[in-house]
């Protein structure tokens, strides 16, 4: 059986700031508790910084564009231009997206606002997928009472020059997005090089019109349509993916678990559940072995540790600290375990067992077995690995809990 190590009033207050922070700095190494939190941070900075330069570069993108498409007759070069003015709404909404998370949280939230951002990034593609759509109606309209399109060398040099710069700002975006961890930027900065893909492709069908004569503006404004929409339905799958909560980033969990276990007392650090309260805002609960010869105020003391050294490290905030205790006390319950667990894993869905504890006087064996999602079903694993046991060792009664693959 397990118990749970709340956290301490302390701790507590560390947990409700740290659900709006984005980064934090560590004061001066007298005073290790010592933090600065504001989620008017760098990154928050930069994000709005990244999203107004995209908002000028898409607007006098969209400016020149319509105004050569206009001029030129151009239905594709109209249509770029328009979503070249999604693209600068979509930055606006990243900007209000990040004030808004920036709020601290209160009683109503109090884990904080940050999924605010992944609401204006499921906003930014449904206005993508609004562009992709008006776009195709129009494109499909053009190709009924088609009109000839008419380029012009300073035409061929402006839609030339727009792809080198959209090319660039998409780069940069991108790059801003991944840096910052947010999902908006990046969702911008991806769609500026897939509008870089659509303007070549305009230019490509000028040149065709100037080389053969035939025009493909039409059929060219569908297809790029179908890409938007197609983009804009993706974006919206993953930030909707994101809302209904992931399982967390490896590399983050076999982080905290390697932090954890670091500590001399600690045997092992299973069932690390993380929920996500937006980008960088992270809290958790996990479980970790420990020798059942512990004192509560021992346990105490290691829980407060490992708490703060996982913020510390990994800005995760540990809510609880569940415990399972090792037997210490004979070298039978060590055979036993490992017999168990090696019976486990002959199964094929059982992914790791562990919390094991051998209670002699009680004839009680209780561990946790997790089993994989892949399985048909999940139950009838747990009972033939109940089974299985029981006949190997039909002295004992044993208490298996079923465990989740969250990380």
């Amino acid at each position: 059986m397990t118990f749970s190590v709340n956290l301490s009033e302390s701790s507590s207050l560390l947990f409700a700031k740290s659900h709006n922070i984005i980064s934090f700095m560590e004061q001066p190494k007298q005073n290790k508790k010592s933090f600065s939190y504001t989620r008017t941070s760098e990154r928050d900075k930069q994000i709005i910084q990244t999203s107004l330069i995209g908002i000028i570069a898409n607007i006098a993108l969209s400016a020149f564009k319509a105004t050569v498409g206009l001029m030129s007759n151009s239905i594709a070069i109209v249509l770029d231009a328009v979503n070249n003015l999604s693209d600068a709404a979509s930055s606006l909404i990243t900007i209000v997206g990040t004030k808004l998370a920036a709020k601290s949280p209160d009683k109503k939230h109090p884990f904080g606002y940050g999924r605010v951002e992944y609401l204006s990034a499921m906003i930014i593609s449904v206005l993508i997928l609004y562009a992709g759509i008006t776009s195709l109606v129009e494109s499909v309209k053009k190709i009924f009472k088609p009109q000839t399109p008419e380029y012009s060398t300073v035409t061929i040099i402006i839609v030339a020059s727009a792809i080198i710069v959209k090319i660039a700002l998409g780069l940069y975006v991108k790059k801003m997005g991944k840096k910052t961890k947010s999902d908006a930027l990046e969702n911008s900065g991806q769609d500026a090089l897939f509008d870089s893909i659509i303007s070549a492709s305009t230019l490509a069908a000028a040149f065709i019109f100037l080389w053969k004569g035939i025009s493909i503006e039409s059929w060219l404004g569908a297809i790029i349509s179908l890409f938007i929409i197609k983009a804009g339905f993706e974006m919206f799958g993953e930030t909707v993916s994101k809302i209904l909560g992931e399982s967390a980033d490896f590399s983050l969990v076999r982080g905290i678990k390697s932090t954890i276990k670091e500590f001399n007392l600690v045997n092992g650090a299973y069932d690390l559940i993380l929920n996500n309260y937006g980008p960088n805002s992270y809290t958790g609960s996990v479980h970790i072995e420990v020798p059942d010869t512990l004192c509560v105020d021992e346990l105490d003391e290691l829980t407060r540790s490992i708490t703060e050294k996982v913020y510390e490290k990994h800005h995760v905030v540990l809510t609880a600290i569940g415990v399972y205790s090792v037997n210490t006390k004979t070298n039978e319950s060590a055979e036993i375990r490992d017999k168990v667990y090696g019976a486990c894993l002959t199964h094929k869905y059982v992914v790791q067992s562990h919390g094991f504890y051998l209670d002699k006087q009680r004839k009680t064996i209780r561990f946790d077995m997790v089993v994989s999602f892949e399985a048909p079903n999940r139950n009838q694993v747990y009972d033939e690995v109940h089974e299985h046991l029981r006949n190997l060792f039909p002295d004992f009664t044993f208490q298996i809990a079923m465990d989740i693959d969250f990380s």
